[in-house]
Parts: structure tokens; C-alpha cells; sequence
């Protein structure tokens, strides 16, 4: 039997401190979740040096790269029937833009900033950062 409150009844609900905890540690969750992808990876950016339908063409361009931006992962993908070759692994655009520019120089053609699936690993608690 449910009996009706009446407009002086009050109810107090208390919440306990693991609560926060808890609310903390999903937010991190879901945070980490909107920047994957389906497939586990990381959405950041790439910059596309060159898209060709060329292989010899595109794996010297890929050489050059590794020559002139050691520090930089390339790779190369063939969406037929063009050989693309992209490099680096940004979480953000402005990154990417940056980097973006210094190749420009190097390759009049065309240079573009591409979305995509990046390799990355966070560093201990480092989250990363929303686009």
C-alpha cells in the first residue's frame, strides 16, 4: 500500500564519497571512447604528401620523407588505383597544420591535412585531447 506524502514530508538523500569516484572514472572512460575509433585506434590527423597512381613514384617520395623526417612514421596505402603516402601521427589539427606547412616548401604539389586512424599511446594518465 502506497500512502501519499503529504506537503511537509521531506526526503534526504545522501551520497556517498565512491560515488564521485565512480562518476570521475566514467567520464574518463567515455572521454578516452569519443577519441577511438571502432577499431581501437586512436581519430587524429595525417598530412598527405601525395596522391599518385605511381608506385615507384610514391615509395621514392616515402624515402625521402624517412630521409628528411626521421622522427616522423610514413605510410603508404594504395585506395586503387592511387598510392597515397601520408606521415605522422597527430591528436591535433593544429599539429598537423603546423607540420603541414614546413612540408609545403618541400612539396609544391599539394599538401593536405587527411583524417584518419593514428598510432599512439598514451603516456600514464595523459588523456587525449578532444578535437
Amino acid at each position: 500500500m502506497i500512502t501519499a506524502l503529504h506537503a511537509s514530508d521531506t526526503i534526504v538523500v545522501k551520497k556517498g564519497p565512491r560515488l564521485d569516484v565512480l562518476t570521475a572514472k566514467q567520464a574518463q572512460i567515455n572521454k578516452r571512447a569519443a577519441s577511438m575509433t571502432s577499431a581501437g585506434m586512436y581519430k587524429g590527423f595525417r598530412v598527405q604528401v601525395i596522391s599518385t597512381n605511381s608506385r615507384d613514384e610514391a615509395f621514392k617520395i616515402k624515402a625521402d620523407l624517412l630521409t628528411k623526417f626521421p622522427d616522423q612514421k610514413t605510410y603508404t596505402l594504395f585506395q586503387s588505383p592511387f598510392f597515397k603516402v601520408r606521415i605522422g601521427n597527430f591528436l591535433k589539427k593544429e599539429d598537423a597544420d603546423k607540420f603541414r606547412k614546413q612540408l609545403s616548401a618541400l612539396f609544391p604539389g599539394g599538401v593536405y591535412i587527411v583524417e584518419d586512424a593514428i598510432d599512439y599511446t598514451p603516456k600514464g594518465d595523459e588523456e587525449p585531447v578532444a578535437q
